[in-house]
């Protein structure tokens, strides 16, 4: 009973695994924010120009505005090393000679030594001597580098005119999905010509590019396998 029980549990996990689709997660926290409605201002009768067909030909199109599109291109390169070495030695020697009775006293006429052992198999006398060693080395090197570009939006306007921008990029490839998403605080100066602006000149940025899916899952190490390598194994 309790092994058609087990079987029929192993069964349903294994049909909901199975049936598991790709949705596809967003974060509300980089969600973009949509821009405040402009009033359309009041034509005035008996002018020659009309407000309402107005051409902007000289505007700056470069973000500003909550709600405005700022393209970022993702220019990361880090590079890190760090080497360690330590060296301990410690050596330490003790001895104690075979003890004795009595000793040199001629006013009372004793023997002058008197050892409690004295044979080549029986001797109280010993040594003890320690030495210790030890030796660590360890190295590190990590390389990190992503490129590409993401446009995201303005969703605040500091009273500096720095703004504050987000933004999330989502791209399904076969049965998996790709996460990139970004935020961080950019200044108006900063912004090229072409509405464009490096990843290195925003301030406080987070950069994540994570994905999920079967690919994903296959590159996770296994819950045991962590154990076996975290703080809580002893050996």
């Amino acid at each position: 009973m309790k092994s058609t029980t087990l079987l029929l549990l192993m069964l349903t996990f294994t049909l909901l695994v199975g049936c598991k689709t790709n949705e596809v997660k967003r974060d509300p926290a980089y969600a973009a924010v949509r821009p405040m409605p402009i009033e359309t201002p009041e034509n005035q009768d008996g002018a020659i120009f009309n407000v309402r067909n107005n051409i902007a030909l000289f505007e700056d199109y470069r973000a500003r505005r909550v709600g405005d599109i700022l393209t970022v291109k993702l220019e990361e390169q880090t590079d890190a090393e760090k080497e360690t070495e330590t060296k301990i030695s410690k050596s330490n020697s003790n001895g104690i000679d075979n003890p004795t009775l009595f000793g040199t006293t001629p006013q009372f006429n004793l023997p002058k030594q008197l050892p409690l052992a004295n044979t080549t198999d029986n001797n109280l006398a010993f040594g003890l001597r320690s030495n210790s060693d030890f030796s660590g080395q360890g190295d590190s090197d990590q390389n990190n580098k992503l490129s590409g570009n993401i446009s995201v939006s303005v969703v605040e306007v500091l009273a500096n005119g720095n703004m504050v921008v987000r933004g999330e990029r989502v791209i399904t490839i076969n049965q998996g999905n790709e996460y990139i998403r970004l935020s961080g605080m950019v200044s108006p100066r900063d912004i090229e010509a072409d509405n464009t602006i490096s990843s290195v000149r925003i301030a406080d940025a987070q950069i994540s590019y994570v994905g999920d899916g079967p690919t994903n899952d296959a590159n996770v190490m296994g819950w045991l396998s962590r154990f076996f390598i975290s703080a809580l194994m002893p050996f």
